[in-house]
């Protein structure tokens, strides 16, 4: 018998990605609205992608389809 593949949750999908070393990346939050009453060199701040805690990091990879 075929093994079932693990479906990626889509969800998640679109809001995280795992970089070539294994770690989960996601963009910071605060950058929707209210752009121009936030500072320069906080919204270019806002723009860097921040690296997921090791907490949720096994959550996420198992909801993107990642076994390893």
């Amino acid at each position: 018998m075929k093994k079932r593949k693990i479906k990626t949750k889509r969800a998640a999908a679109k809001r995280f990605k795992i970089t070539a070393n294994g770690k989960v990346v996601h963009k910071r939050s605060g950058n929707n609205h209210f752009g121009r009453r936030k500072r320069g060199n906080r919204k270019r701040a806002l723009r860097i992608q921040n690296v997921l805690g090791s907490g949720d990091m096994h959550r996420i990879k198992k909801a993107l389809g990642k076994t390893k």
